[in-house]
């Protein structure tokens, strides 16, 4: 979707859809106020006869008004017109998002932005926030639906300026949305694809192209000669099992003029199909394994985000990427193999395998000497038992980590939750054979999986997201959501910053 600014007066702008907003009370806005005067008092009579209704994010959509320029004319409900809450924003934004998405129609201007927040969001925020809830609702994978390949769907958002100046104070905020949003879809579009198009080759494929189109990025992928020479056992157990080969995709972001700080460092779980190998997974659902590549996805539309935004902090993001299935050199339960960092591992379950091409990522993230290290995965049901869709979960061995992703995850909508790591969780993952096992029992899945990954990031501040519960929807409206792009977007921004990425 485009992101685009425009100066003019809201009744002279030619366009599918003008988004205006109406407060309790029947206050009218400035720009609602702007196009009642030139309808002759068509939206004061419409809102005086109680036709929008006075709960905030209701719309009504009006048709051919005459006197004005725009086809169609959408009134939101506000709310109070002295302020209202950042929950109560996206409340408007989302009411608006559904209507625009019902209309079928390819482009819409917004005034929404002008509407005043009365806690802490500031104009960046509020258009990040339109933006990506617009973008959600209109999105469309249509690219193996041979009828509509060709309908590009809701392609451009226009936010309508007062004047040059105010334009150039929100430049940023326009790349920012502009580059949030691309980084979004392509996540989508990535973990949508199905798995016998989207395979370890062509996630190395795209983050290659990257590189071409984006200047500020280079990439290079390691071959499964390359692993073995780096001795990354754990990955390639996970890979003997398939055709595909495995490939090991790291991708660089390098800031213009990068502050005096290490660089972040993105690692995310690239599983282009699970079938779960010897522990072979239920059949039920099993095309939905298509998404265990989620955190693969989300790794790679950050980089594509950071390459258009540009924010001051070098990034780097790497993938592990393979296909996990049955076959006769595949690994079973019960086999032992080495790590890159020379820790042994006991399989007990060839159905945990994202931990074990995690565990060589992350030992190889330790050569770029980061900030920090955050892993992405679509890694235990259990986590979707514990938090459902709404959370994902955190665990860290870094408080001041965590509490920089909790508050991103909060400022960006794109929430989540932080469960212990403790050390008492670890017992259950000691083996008598290995140093460690994969699993460690049904109780506490989610944490044991994270403590697993803690023994080969102890030397760095390092984070676990664990997005199997956010990643994809399930059901007739199945397909990728795109976290937890906006929250690790945030994360790399106020790094860069220093300040909350939604001040003006």
């Amino acid at each position: 979707m485009q992101i685009a600014s425009k100066i003019g007066s809201p009744s002279e702008q030619r366009t599918p859809c003008i988004v205006v907003v109406v407060h309790h009370k029947k206050v009218l806005s400035e720009a609602a106020h702007i196009l009642d005067t030139k309808t002759n008092g068509l939206i004061s009579s419409l809102v005086k006869r109680g036709d929008l209704r006075d709960e905030i994010g209701e719309t009504l959509l009006i048709n051919n008004c005459p006197g004005i320029a725009a086809d169609r004319l959408l009134l939101v409900n506000g709310g109070n017109s002295k302020g209202t809450s950042e929950n109560e924003f996206r409340k408007i934004v989302v009411g608006v998002a559904r209507t625009l998405k019902s209309l079928d129609i390819k482009s819409a201007i917004d005034t929404m932005h002008k509407i005043h927040i009365s806690d802490r969001g500031g104009s960046r925020w509020k258009i990040k926030t339109i933006a990506q809830e617009v973008s959600a609702a209109t999105y469309q994978f249509n690219e193996f639906k041979t009828s509509k390949r060709k309908s590009s769907g809701f392609n451009k958002l226009t936010f309508l300026v007062d004047d040059a100046s105010e334009r150039k104070t929100m430049s940023l905020a326009f790349k920012e949305a502009s580059g949030l949003t691309q980084g979004i879809n392509l996540t989508k579009n990535l973990a949508n694809r199905p798995a016998n198009i989207c395979t370890p080759t062509h996630l190395a494929e795209v983050s290659l192209s990257l590189a071409e189109s984006n200047s500020n990025l280079t990439t290079q992928v390691l071959e499964e000669i390359d692993m073995e020479k780096l001795k990354m056992g754990a990955l390639l157990s996970v890979s003997k099992g398939s055709r595909q080969p495995a490939k090991f995709i790291i991708i660089k972001y390098d800031a213009e003029n990068p502050i005096q700080m290490k660089p972040v460092v993105l690692v995310g779980k690239g599983v282009t199909f699970d079938s779960g190998g010897i522990s072979l997974k239920p059949g039920p659902g099993m095309d939905e394994m298509k998404y265990d590549m989620g955190g693969a996805a989300s790794v790679i539309g950050s980089m594509l985000a950071v390459a258009i935004i540009k924010p001051e902090i070098n990034v780097v993001g790497i993938i592990p990427a393979t296909e996990n299935l049955p076959d006769g050199n595949a690994s079973k339960p019960g086999d032992i193999v080495t790590s890159m960092s020379g820790q042994t591992i006991e399989i007990l379950n060839t159905d945990a395998e994202g931990r074990l091409i995690l565990c060589d990522a992350l030992t190889y993230a330790e050569q770029f000497n980061p900030e920090a290290i955050v892993d992405i995965a679509t890694l235990t049901g259990a986590c979707v038992v514990a938090l459902g869709e709404h959370a994902t979960g955190l665990l860290s061995t870094d408080d001041n980590l965590s509490n920089d992703l909790l508050s991103s995850g909060t400022r960006s909508g794109d929430k989540a939750w932080q469960l212990p790591l403790w050390p008492e969780y670890h017992k259950q993952i000691e083996s008598p054979f290995a140093d460690m096992a994969n699993v460690g029992g049904r109780a506490a899945g989610t944490i044991t999986a994270a403590c697993f990954l803690s023994k080969f990031t102890k030397n760095i501040p390092w984070a676990h997201l664990d997005i199997a519960g956010t990643a994809w929807k399930s059901g007739m409206q199945k397909g990728a959501t795109g976290r937890p792009v906006p929250l690790l977007i945030d994360f790399i921004q106020s790094k860069a910053s220093g300040r909350d990425c939604d001040e003006n």
